[in-house]
């Protein structure tokens, strides 16, 4: 296994991640039993960086890596965890959420602890509500070691964030497609020149780079004589950077875990040729001439002042091109810009023009944001949208009472 140290310290982690959102499944629930198996074989194998979350797994991963790291794996790894905005209300939310997830993790400490999703929007708000004074307080206690963010928003706001406190590490979503969307390349080197390590999320774009892989893309890889699989070529190209400290992956198979493990080895800063480059910037302009929007995501166009997510109903649009118009976009859609807490579809757009004026790309925004309502916001999502809004409503409400509840137990599943 490759290893690269953190900046923030002495830790050597490895290169390939297990990210705890895609475990396998029996009956919809995690496949405890295989599931275990699966990080167990990944963690003898070298792989040490374990991330999770509170939501994954609808709020069961947590419990179940308390578990499978039971027998001594828990000392062999670096457990990584996050602080859901969604779920704080006030300052005391963050101490009880913290409390929790330690509970469930059965661990006395988080090695690596980040404020998770944030956009320029819920930063704010979580340092308004003191969240720098709990991350402090809770590091001196020895509850957490190494503080750090996730992130979805546009290159301006990840700077912003990225400046306004002494960061351990940051977590952004990056990709062959993913060079100017969100953090994208400006943002993996700016963290990385302030001295931030880099966790790379979203290494396949969910996947969909190792499953919808046009022909045309195989046959620009055959050409190369090397048998490499797209998945291969996709983690490769993001391990070529030096900024890169761990590429998450969520596994769910043992052969993904092993064809990971083995691309890990060797994929070293720097190791793909000229060659190698040009061909994945040729797989690259494939997937872009797919794409049905030519929007960067560079957030020029926000803040829409009829709350339109601009960027995101572009990004899920050109989803919907790319990967086969797969009906799971659609969900997406809803979920993303249609239920959060700040609405952002397209059909919000009352045509004012500002985005027009702003854009570097001179694209006709009201235009196609009028393309992208007439292919999402039909009477589906009419029905879809207030249904899942309110499901959202429920299950949050669900799951602060029963980590409320897993708390005061003193840990006993309920």
């Amino acid at each position: 296994m490759q290893y690269r140290t953190m900046p923030s310290g002495d830790d050597r982690l490895s290169a390939l991640g297990f990210g705890a959102m895609r475990l396998p499944l029996a009956a919809k629930r995690i496949d405890e039993e295989r599931a275990t198996r699966l990080v167990r074989e990944a963690i003898e194998a070298g792989v040490n960086y374990i991330d999770t979350a509170m939501p994954y797994h609808n709020g069961e991963s947590e419990s179940f890596l308390g578990r499978a790291l039971a027998d001594g794996y828990r000392e062999k790894v670096y457990l990584a965890t996050k602080l859901p905005p969604w779920s704080v209300e006030a300052r005391e939310d963050m101490d009880r959420l913290l409390v929790t997830q330690l509970a469930k993790l059965r661990t006395d400490h988080i090695d690596y602890y980040l404020l998770h999703s944030l956009t320029r929007r819920s930063w704010e708000r979580m340092r308004d509500l003191g969240v720098i004074e709990f991350l402090e307080t809770a590091k001196e206690k020895g509850r957490i070691r190494h503080i750090g963010f996730s992130f979805h928003d546009n290159p301006e706001a990840f700077r912003e964030v990225v400046d306004a406190y002494a960061w351990d590490f940051c977590q952004i979503q990056y990709n062959i497609l993913d060079e100017c969307h969100q953090a994208g390349t400006a943002g993996l080197e700016y963290a990385a020149a302030r001295g931030l390590g880099v966790i790379i999320m979203e290494p396949l774009r969910g996947g969909h780079l190792a499953r919808a892989v046009p022909d045309e893309v195989r046959a620009i890889e055959a050409e190369t004589g090397v048998s490499r699989t797209p998945a291969e070529w996709a983690l490769r190209w993001i391990w070529n950077r030096p900024e890169v400290t761990v590429v998450l992956s969520g596994m769910s198979d043992e052969a993904q875990l092993r064809e990971n493990i083995r691309t890990a080895e060797d994929a070293l800063p720097g190791s793909l040729s000229q060659g190698d480059l040009a061909m994945m910037a040729r797989v690259r302009d494939i997937y872009r001439d797919r794409m049905m929007v030519d929007c960067t995501g560079c957030g020029y166009c926000m803040p829409c002042p009829y709350g339109v997510d601009i960027p995101g109903c572009f990004a899920h649009y050109n989803n919907y091109g790319l990967f086969g118009k797969e009906p799971a976009v659609r969900y997406y859609f809803a979920q993303m810009t249609g239920i959060m807490d700040k609405e952002g579809y397209a059909g919000l757009c009352r045509g004012c023009g500002k985005c027009v004026r702003a854009c570097p790309q001179h694209l006709p925004i009201p235009d196609l944001l009028q393309d992208v309502s007439r292919t999402f916001e039909g009477p589906a999502f009419t029905v879809l949208r207030p249904a899942m809004k309110h499901l959202k409503g429920i299950h949050r409400h669900w799951t602060n009472l029963k980590n409320r509840r897993y708390a005061a137990s003193g840990g006993e599943e309920s």
